[in-house]
């Protein structure tokens, strides 16, 4: 039986009225407190600019961005440079603008039932921002993993445009982004139920390709299906070079986590495969680690180096896309790291998650960092 669930809009244009390793052992929420009434986003200051931000990330010259959050997962920017972020287990949405303060609520989005992995995860602002004032995310609810879309300072309930992802307290998923073409890409986890991701007609253990109204994008390897690859244990990063190339990030169980080229209509082994040796059946990831080195969550790209944000291996890697060997950097530093992002200026974001419970918080935990482009 199909169990691809879609929510979209009643027609186009139409105004909302709505608006793994050890680290894949259940966890416990943490406690909460009430939460401010969101505010509107501050006004838009000026356009990013559409071309690639030159410079090399500087990762010896780390400044702080914001401090005091409860678990951060999502991050996405807005047009000007501003920040959104997403807390996982109080589904509550933060602005992040540097030097301007503390960050402050300007959405919570309701329904967000956070336990173990699940919660409020990740976040993607669209691309027609500035006309639209649209942002995506996904997360857990009470009976599923879902995407909804809204508008920041807006009261009325999000719109489901994407549901019937199946949850769990471990293997959610939760990765979304737009990518290149316009589409929306959405990492699942397998819920942990390994043959999901072997059955083309579930959308757990896959990477989703939907267009902005949560529809299978045209152009999909599977008529009618918003399948893009299958075979993926937990997706947690998704990011594409300037060519176009996709790459995804996985959690592996208990031997290698991987990077993977991603190609449409593509099997990546799990649950028959895990790293590399899956023949002409399954493809090989381009890059494996061992699973205490990794837990891999965010990637993102500068350049030609994609940069990996690692949780239980407590770094970030450096993987040249030219060829040469992986770097650890920031190793034990700033303890566990979740979401790595690349500004319209092209400095590095980087977000810890030491409070997730699974970490040792520190004064200031969970905090972002940023590393400005030289």
């Amino acid at each position: 039986m199909i169990r691809l669930r879609l929510a979209v809009a009643a027609a186009a244009g139409t105004v909302l009225l709505t608006a793994c390793s050890t680290d894949s052992t259940p966890d416990a929420a943490p406690a909460t407190s009430a939460a401010p009434a969101p505010t509107a986003p501050s006004p838009t200051a000026t356009s990013a600019s559409s071309a690639t931000p030159a410079g090399t990330p500087d990762l010896s010259a780390p400044e702080t961005v914001a401090t005091g959050l409860r678990t951060p997962w999502g991050l996405a920017f807005l047009p000007d440079g501003g920040a959104l972020v997403a807390q996982r287990d109080d589904g509550r949405i933060l602005e992040v603008r540097p030097g301007q303060g503390k960050p402050r609520q300007v959405y919570d989005v309701p329904g967000v039932a956070a336990a173990g992995e699940g919660g409020l995860l990740g976040l993607a602002v669209a691309r027609d921002f500035a006309a639209t004032g649209l942002v995506y995310a996904y997360f857990t609810a009470k009976a599923d993993n879902r995407v909804v879309r809204f508008k920041l300072g807006d009261r009325t309930p999000p719109q489901v445009v994407f549901d019937g992802i199946d949850k769990a307290r471990i293997h959610n998923g939760g990765r979304i982004a737009f990518g290149p073409d316009g589409m929306l890409y959405v990492g699942t986890g397998d819920a942990g139920n390994g043959t999901a991701a072997q059955n083309r007609d579930d959308s757990n253990g896959k990477i989703l390709r939907l267009t902005p109204d949560g529809r299978p994008a045209p152009g999909n390897p599977f008529d009618g299906s918003p399948v893009w690859s299958m075979g993926h244990r937990n997706v947690q990063g998704l990011a594409w070079d300037a060519s176009g190339k996709m790459y995804g990030i996985e959690f592996g169980q208990n031997r290698f986590d991987e990077v993977n080229v991603i190609e449409p209509g593509r099997n990546y082994g799990w649950p028959e495969v895990e790293g590399k040796g899956g023949g002409r059946k399954y493809v090989d990831p381009v890059v494996t680690w061992t699973t205490d080195e990794a837990s891999p969550s965010g990637a993102a790209i500068a350049g030609r180096t994609l940069y990996v944000a690692a949780l239980k291996g407590q770094r970030l890697w450096t993987v040249p896309l030219d060829g040469g060997e992986p770097k650890a950097e920031l190793s034990g530093r700033y303890g566990r790291l979740r979401t790595v992002a690349v500004a319209p200026d092209g400095a590095l974001w980087l977000t810890t998650s030491n409070t997730d419970g699974r970490g040792d918080p520190k004064a200031g935990d969970d905090r972002i960092l940023r590393f400005p482009a030289r």
